[in-house]
């Protein structure tokens, strides 16, 4: 049901729009809009993709890119944030006061590059916008830094969503800081929830757990994944960095084919470390079981889950304490009626329920993961048992319009209490 009685804008701030890795935010956009929402978008950078997915195509949000590099788009800065140091000197002074506390905790000068985009995205935008009445930050790093300045700048109220290596990689005492100073916090795991809980103790702060969740209308499974056969066809869908532990799969993988089990392994997905993994699977001698096609269109997607027998996805915390939340892809290979297996790392245990919705292992060890993917493709009640339970699991738990209906309501709230505000 829509909500004709919402007026006021939402700024989002994003790190890059729209981006392939991130179909949550733009299908939680389109959502919104949906309820009635008017939203703004300023995304930090352009996407990396030179193509989107459809329901990208189907947003009417207004799109303006923040400058990106502190250098090379200094000229664009610089100026607007002089006309806001005049117009409003006290607040422009107390924004860099903030910048330059944290800056001294980190020694990061991007503290102050997200100092003069929030100047930019306020003279330029905020200011001149008025029906933009409370900003909200994707990522509670680099994109909730903006939102802090420019709510800081602008005396507007923000909020942030976090997510996974934004939390895990921040700077504790950086964090408390945005979280104590927002209206409110989003995050998209339970587990991720109590850890910003522990973090923001005192504060006070509103933290609500609302997961990503999925369109469930597409995800319509046309094959019946209980029975399979070899060669089995496994299914990875992952960007190439650490918390992936796709070395791990793929000496699970080595496992398997040692044990003369014959498979096809595809991994979708490009990232900083494929250089390294391809040079792994040839180390291996995995050649002619595996290939990797790269990022891919999410309808290319569905078309690879439904050929699929078992999906699996190896995580694991990288040492600089990044790690998944709940991989959409997850929910969505249960959706498809493909059995999933990962690893007990965070908050994977709370869509794959092991035995129930899904099967769990301990991270870094390829001999557990091979020979619970062997357990999964040669134990038909088992499969049907996971099967059944990771639909019923998704459609209880991941549906996202309930979950961004649960979101707007929060929204709808701080919007109200805006309203109110300016009226007393």
């Amino acid at each position: 049901m829509k909500n004709s009685s919402v007026k006021s804008t939402i700024g989002y701030i994003l790190k890059g729009y729209p981006r392939i890795s991130e179909t949550f935010i733009s299908n939680e956009i389109l959502l919104l809009e949906q309820l009635g929402f008017n939203l703004h978008l300023f995304p930090m950078r352009h996407p990396r993709e030179d193509f989107c997915h459809d329901s990208v195509k189907q947003i009417m949000a207004k799109v303006d890119y923040l400058p990106t590099e502190l250098l090379l788009d200094f000229p664009r800065l610089l100026l607007p944030n002089i006309f806001l140091a005049v117009k409003r000197p006290d607040l422009f002074k107390q924004g860099l006061k903030l910048a330059h506390k944290r800056y001294k905790r980190t020694a990061n000068l991007a503290t102050f590059k997200h100092l003069l985009q929030a100047g930019y995205l306020c003279n330029s935008h905020l200011l001149k916008h008025n029906s933009i009445a409370h900003l909200h930050g994707h990522f509670a790093h680099s994109p909730t830094s903006v939102t802090m300045f420019a709510a800081l700048l602008s005396g507007k109220t923000f909020s942030f969503t976090a997510h996974a290596k934004d939390i895990y990689t921040s700077n504790t005492e950086q964090l408390r800081e945005k979280i104590r100073l927002a209206e409110f916090v989003i995050t998209c795991t339970d587990y991720n929830r109590r850890y910003l809980e522990k973090t923001a103790e005192g504060l006070g702060t509103p933290i609500h757990c609302i997961y990503h969740g999925i369109d469930l209308q597409l995800f319509s499974p046309a094959t019946d994944h209980t029975v399979c056969s070899p060669p089995y066809k496994l299914l990875t869908v992952a960007r190439m960095t650490e918390k992936k532990g796709l070395p791990t799969l793929y000496k699970a993988l080595r496992i398997l084919k040692d044990n003369n089990i014959d498979f096809h392994h595809t991994l979708i997905g490009d990232g900083d470390d494929k250089k390294n993994i391809l040079q792994l699977i040839e180390d291996l001698d995995m050649q002619a079981h595996c290939c990797c096609p790269g990022t891919q269109t999410h309808s290319e997607v569905l078309k690879q889950f439904e050929a699929s027998d078992l999906f699996v996805l190896a995580c694991e915390i990288a040492a600089n304490g990044d790690r998944d939340g709940i991989p959409n892809v997850l929910v969505e290979s249960l959706a498809m009626g493909v059995p999933a297996l990962s690893t007990t790392v965070s908050a994977v245990p709370e869509i794959l329920i092991h035995n129930r919705s899904g099967i769990t292992i301990s991270p870094s060890q390829p001999e557990e993961m091979a020979a619970n993917i062997t357990e999964l493709l040669t134990n038909g009640n088992l499969r049907a048992q996971i099967i059944q339970g990771g639909t019923e699991h998704t459609r209880e738990h991941f549906n996202n319009r309930t979950l961004v209906a649960a979101l707007g309501n929060i929204f709808q709230k701080q919007l109200e209490q805006n309203r109110n505000a300016a009226l007393s």
